[in-house]
């Protein structure tokens, strides 16, 4: 893979459609800041990498170039039984209040 992590992080930002402002916004950072990231001038912190990830729902491995597979179906896979066993939480609660 010969691409770079700020070439990545700037097309997963345009594959999404999302501006730089709003993706920023998303991912709690200035656009100034985005945009360094995104034409390599700076680079980010472990922390705003794993933000990316999740926003962009691909692995820290293909953000930061080391792997050409996003991930995305493993990542979506495990979001997916979070939201189940939230949705399992909930209705659990709803019961509770029929009873």
């Amino acid at each position: 893979m010969d691409k770079q992590f700020c070439e990545i992080l700037a097309e997963l930002r345009r594959k999404r459609g999302a501006s730089q402002r709003r993706a920023a916004a998303d991912l709690h950072i200035s656009q100034a800041l985005l945009s360094h990231y995104e034409n390599g001038a700076r680079e980010p912190g472990l922390s705003f990498v794993c933000r990316a990830c999740d926003y962009y729902g691909v692995t820290a491995d293909y953000l930061l170039g080391r792997s050409d597979d996003t991930g995305s179906k493993s990542i979506q896979a495990a979001q997916l039984r979070s939201l189940a066993e939230q949705l399992r939480q909930l209705a659990d609660t709803a019961e509770s209040y029929v009873k």
